[in-house]
C-alpha cells in the first residue's frame, strides 16, 4: 500500500485521476476494455470531475460497477448513489455499459445476485473508494465482515455512518437516512487488481489515523487496504493531519505536493 498527501483536494483529485487514467488506458490497450468500480460521495467530486476530463480514455470501452446503495431510497432522492453515479460519471463521460444497484426494489437479493454475477465474471482492473468517518469502505461499517465471499451483501448502517450522511446535507435529519444498504463486500473489493482511495477533508482524519496506525481490524474497516499489494491512498493535508511522521515514513512513497 502507498500513501500520497497533497495540500488540497483539487490537486489530490487531479493526481488520483491521472493514476486512474493510466490504469484504465493500459487495460484498454491490452484487452480492448477496462472494468472499474466507482464510489460516489461528496469526497469524490473533484476526483470524478478530473477523471471525466482526462485525455485518451475511450469511455465506450469502460464497464462500470456500482459500489453501494441504500435500501429503499428512490433514484430521485439527492442522496441516491445511483443518481450520483449517473450524474458524476456515467452521463458525463458517456459510459455505455454500467451496472446500478437498485436498492429501491422489492427484491434487493435479486439485484445483488444479478450485478454480482456480472462483477465476478472477470477481474476488475481498478476500484475507486472513499473512506468513511467511521473507517468504512463501501458501506462496510465496523465491525466489518472480512470473511464473506459474497460479492454484495446487505448491511445495517451504524449511527456514525448515518450521521455522516446528514452532515453532508443529503438528508435533513437522522430519521430520513435509511438503516440498510447494499454494499460490495470487503473481500470482493480486495480482489480488484488495483485500489485507489480518495480521502480528503479534516473530518476523515481520525478514521485515517485509526486505519493506518492501528491494528488491521474489522473495527477499522479501511485498515484491510494495508494488505493489498497495489492500493494507493490519496489524502490531503487535513485528512492526514493526525498521522504520525513515523507512519508516513513507514508507508514509503509518501509525497507532499504543492497546490
Amino acid at each position: 500500500m502507498r500513501i500520497r498527501i497533497f495540500n488540497d483536494k483539487l490537486t489530490l483529485g487531479k493526481a488520483a485521476a491521472d493514476q486512474a487514467g493510466i490504469a484504465m488506458r493500459r487495460a484498454i490497450a491490452e484487452r480492448g476494455r477496462t472494468r472499474i468500480v466507482a464510489a460516489t460521495a461528496a469526497s469524490q467530486f473533484e476526483f470524478l470531475d478530473s477523471l471525466t476530463l482526462a485525455q485518451g480514455i475511450d469511455w465506450q470501452n469502460v464497464e462500470v460497477f456500482h459500489l453501494d446503495e441504500y435500501v429503499g431510497l428512490p433514484i430521485t432522492h439527492p442522496g441516491s448513489f445511483r443518481k450520483m453515479l449517473l450524474e458524476q460519471l456515467v452521463q458525463k463521460a458517456g459510459v455505455k455499459k454500467y451496472h446500478l444497484l437498485d436498492g429501491d426494489t422489492t427484491d434487493p437479493i435479486e439485484v445483488m445476485d444479478r450485478v454480482g454475477q456480472a462483477l465476478t465474471s472477470e477481474p476488475v482492473d481498478i476500484a475507486f473508494l472513499g473512506i468513511g468517518e467511521n473507517g468504512h469502505i463501501a458501506f462496510n461499517d465496523p465491525p466489518a465482515n472480512f470473511t464473506t465471499e459474497e460479492p454484495y451483501i446487505i448491511v445495517n448502517l451504524d449511527e456514525a455512518c448515518r450521521r455522516q450522511q446528514v452532515g453532508e446535507a443529503w438528508f435533513a435529519d437522522l430519521s430520513e437516512v435509511p438503516k440498510q444498504a447494499i454494499s460490495m463486500s470487503v473481500r470482493q473489493i480486495l480482489k480488484s487488481k488495483e485500489i485507489l482511495a480518495v480521502v480528503p477533508d479534516a473530518r476523515k482524519a481520525q478514521a485515517v489515523k485509526e486505519c493506518f496506525e492501528g491494528e488491521i481490524s474489522p473495527m477499522a474497516p479501511a485498515s484491510i487496504l494495508r494488505t493489498h499489494a497495489n492500493a494507493t491512498i490519496y489524502l490531503d493535508k487535513d485528512s492526514a493531519s493526525l498521522l504520525s511522521s513515523a507512519v508516513k515514513n513507514q508507508l514509503n512513497e509518501t509525497q507532499t505536493m504543492a497546490s
